[in-house]
């Protein structure tokens, strides 16, 4: 069993004006088409061959003679994930319930959406920003490169790349920008609170 590209959620020029079709022309297309291809080369005729892409993950994340088996399914499920945490009608503000989980765990809204920009803008190098389950608890966490949250016994709710090809053709060095149009006018809240199991909303 192979990977294949998983198409988009919504149609690449959605997005526009926040991440433009050019950006996703090669975010997708090219890069997360990249992590595909290699995964696929790297598995084939090996005892993961046919393993999903969890298992892979969770099985070479601490073997580093797999690291780059672990980097290219990390990176391939991460993308993934990215791609269901923004909606062309994203942004704006959560629902009631979702906010009340927010504020007590972050103090307000506005709070976690400061939080989760300044660990997104300091993330050294290539990387990512979740917001995750841990253990029953709301965290802010961020992670270098390939890593991902499951590897560190987390629950991913949703993540913004930060990672130069994510919008440097849009946005050039203006990461905090980035994030900030991102918690704007991207963040799809209801996958939020899908992957937390939803609320009953108020």
């Amino acid at each position: 069993m192979s990977f294949d590209l998983p198409l988009l959620p919504y149609p690449k020029e959605s997005l526009e004006p926040h991440i433009s079709a050019r950006t996703l022309d090669v975010h997708h297309g090219k890069h997360h088409q990249a992590y595909v291809t290699n995964l696929n080369n790297l598995i084939k005729d090996t005892p993961l061959e046919g393993a999903s892409l969890e298992e892979i993950i969770l099985q070479t994340a601490k073997d580093d003679s797999k690291a780059g088996v672990f980097n290219n399914a990390a990176q391939v499920w991460n993308h993934t994930f990215f791609w269901s945490s923004m909606s062309a009608k994203g942004g704006g503000e959560p629902s009631p319930a979702l906010a009340d989980k927010l504020v007590a765990a972050f103090g307000s809204v506005a709070a976690f959406k400061e939080q989760f920009k300044q660990a997104g803008a300091t993330q050294f190098g290539s990387g990512w920003v979740w917001l995750v389950l841990e253990a029953g608890a709301l965290k802010i966490v961020k992670t270098g490169n390939a890593m991902t949250p499951m590897v560190q016994g987390q629950k991913a709710l949703v993540t913004c790349d930060v990672w130069e090809h994510a919008y440097y053709l849009d946005y050039q060095n203006r990461r905090p920008d980035f994030l900030q149009v991102f918690l704007d006018h991207l963040i799809d809240w209801s996958f939020v609170e899908k992957n937390m199991g939803g609320f009953e909303r108020k």
